[in-house]
């Protein structure tokens, strides 16, 4: 029996290169990340901001918190996250959007 052999040459995938830049944000939740281990030694249970990829304040209250770095950052992107050893909880804004139209409900 001899087979035929076929050959498929397909195109060249498509590769977004450079990849797009990580958002503000982004970046401070990936360096909260980065500085975990750290943080759960001098830190643990409290709460830390993140800014410009730095831990700028903490408390134990998390809206205290936010309120006095945003003061004094203003209106930016911040990180604040519980130094925990438990991974962070899944939070929710309760905003519902009807995919259809793109309305909020």
């Amino acid at each position: 029996m001899n087979a035929e052999q076929h050959t498929t040459t397909l195109a060249a995938p498509t590769i977004d290169w450079p990849p797009p830049r990580r958002s503000k944000w982004e970046r401070e939740h990936r360096a909260f990340r980065c500085l975990l281990p750290q943080l759960l030694q001098t830190h643990r249970g409290k709460y830390v901001a993140v800014h410009d990829e730095q831990v700028i304040d903490s408390d134990s209250d998390a809206m205290a918190l936010i309120l006095r770095v945003l003061a004094r950052v203003g209106n930016v992107d911040i990180h604040v996250g519980l130094v925990t050893e438990q991974p962070e909880p899944v939070s929710r804004s309760g905003v519902v959007r009807a995919l259809s139209t793109g309305e909020m409900l």
